[in-house]
């Protein structure tokens, strides 16, 4: 039985298999097993309890995606230490805010970050410092309390600076077995992880793949071309993804005619809204390929829905229904049980609070104990769930409400459009003015006007867009969703620029 969240390799099988594909060095591509990230995770806990960290005191990592980045991981938390990864993509003081809110003693980084790394804080650099940081040997594991916390995660700060989100080693172990009595991971699979790993998405797929003796393709960060360009190369078999990611590589065709991408198995996206012309593109480009669509959030944890109970069929676009332990409600209004409203949601991997922010957590979770997610979903008679929208996205026009993920997918319908987004504009006579961004199809040749009367004959008219920007690529956030923020603050400076009034 595992017991803490940093050991979970199945020792009752072979320890040679390889675990991890460190494509992070391209050209080298070395492969690691099991057994070499065991060895490395208590090499790893030796040498920081050699260093004098006591347990429950924090280290942090700040780098780019590579296998000692997860022997690190593993082996902190085998040694009782909580673990803080750092979003690399954030700005420097949004770093040293990270650092310390979360308390860390020590930081390892990565030669590209050594120099953001703030002064007074001891540092390992991975590398010759890291190899010659490891106490390689045996270790006894730690046996975490019902309550201990064994990473810190931050979140995107969209809406301000980031809050940190403390996780115990009993909810992630939960969504581990969870996972694993879905039997989704086994052997012979080798995952494509390019996700960085300081996000939720990313360091679940990793532990579900090595608690299921499963092995990874670790790339160093995500690029369109190199995402498939791994696929053969590596023999990759599931593709973990969040749907901007799969967009992008999509729109790669000169790449993907020359490539054989027939063996991959599965695609999972999550974390963001996908659409049926998505879903069709990926089913033509990765022919024998299932769909999987997930959803997760960071505060309540990455397994919420799965297969229906009954053995139906899931439809395109649907999450999926309730897994055994999860408890959902949405809520509209005074309407605790409404087939269409904000998800709130309790699981043994919620979060016991936000670090250091009591007056947040208590906006965060209700009286009753439940985490309001801010994200929108309907149910359907069979009791599958979709995604709607978040709750910040959505804006009025005349009144009227206009989910910016249904325009979206409107949008994308479009034969010519591979990527859309809509950000509103304050407008003193309509409240707002919906604004679309759009990525053409390579080769497309699309106008406003084209796009507009696409929209117009496709969904109410209050939700057509009355401005549209072509760009070449739509901005990605540091979560690879795209930067709905900026988007919005373009458009907003846009229309202050003299852009006119729209019709």
């Amino acid at each position: 039985m595992r017991t803490n969240l940093g050991d979970l390799m199945d020792r009752s099988k072979d320890p040679d298999l390889p675990a991890i594909v460190d494509a992070a060095d391209w050209d080298r591509a070395p492969e690691r097993s099991h057994r070499w990230l065991d060895e490395r995770a208590r090499a790893a806990a030796r040498a920081l309890l050699g260093r004098g960290l006591r347990r429950g005191e924090r280290i942090a990592v700040f780098a780019a995606n590579s296998a000692d980045w997860l022997a690190v991981y593993f082996g902190a938390m085998r040694a009782g230490l909580i673990v803080v990864p750092v979003n690399w993509r954030f700005p420097d003081e949004t770093v040293a805010h990270v650092l310390k809110d979360s308390g860390a003693k020590l930081l390892f980084v990565d030669e590209a970050r050594r120099d953001r790394a703030p002064d007074g804080l001891p540092a390992v650099e991975f590398g010759p410092d890291f190899e010659a940081f490891l106490d390689p040997g045996d270790f006894a594991t730690v046996v975490p309390g019902p309550d201990e916390v064994a990473q810190i995660l931050y979140t995107s700060g969209s809406t301000g600076m980031p809050k940190g989100v403390p996780l115990t080693h009993a909810g992630h172990l939960w969504v581990v077995e969870m996972r694993l009595g879905q039997t989704l991971e086994t052997d012979r699979d080798r995952f494509l992880v390019a996700a960085p790993l300081y996000h939720m998405n990313a360091l679940a797929s990793a532990k579900f793949l090595l608690s299921g003796h499963a092995s990874m393709v670790l790339l160093a960060q995500f690029t369109a071309e190199r995402y498939l360009e791994a696929i053969p190369r590596f023999g990759c078999t599931r593709l973990t993804s969040v749907p901007t990611m799969i967009a992008l590589a999509l729109q790669e065709r000169e790449t993907i005619a020359r490539l054989d991408l027939t063996g991959v198995e599965v695609v999972t996206m999550g974390s963001a809204p996908a659409t049926a012309g998505l879903f069709a593109e990926t089913r033509r480009v990765f022919p024998n390929a299932r769909i999987a669509y997930a959803y997760g959030t960071t505060e309540a944890g990455p397994c919420v829905f799965g297969p229906h109970p009954d053995g139906l069929p899931t439809p395109d676009l649907a999450l999926g229904t309730p897994l055994e332990g999860v408890e959902l409600r949405l809520v509209a209004g005074g309407d605790l049980d409404a087939d269409e409203g904000e998800l709130q949601m309790r699981c043994p991997a919620n979060m016991p609070g936000y670090l250091n922010l009591p007056a947040k957590t208590a906006e965060a979770v209700t009286a009753d104990g439940l985490y309001r997610t801010g994200d929108v979903m309907r149910r359907d008679t069979q009791g599958f769930y979709y995604f709607v929208g978040r709750v910040d996205d959505m804006f009025t026009v005349n009144g009227e409400n206009v989910w910016p993920s249904e325009v979206e997918t409107v949008l994308e319908a479009h034969p010519d459009i591979a990527h859309a987004c809509l950000v509103p504009v304050p407008d003193p006579v309509r409240g707002n003015m919906p604004v679309a961004f759009v990525a053409a199809r390579p080769g497309a040749s699309l106008d406003a006007d084209a796009v507009k009367a696409h929209a117009l004959a496709s969904a109410p008219a209050y939700m057509h867009p009355r401005r549209v920007h072509f760009l070449d690529e739509l901005p990605l956030a540091s979560t690879n969703k795209v930067d709905r923020a900026a988007l919005a603050a373009r458009a907003a400076e846009t229309e202050k620029g003299g852009a006119g009034a729209a019709p």
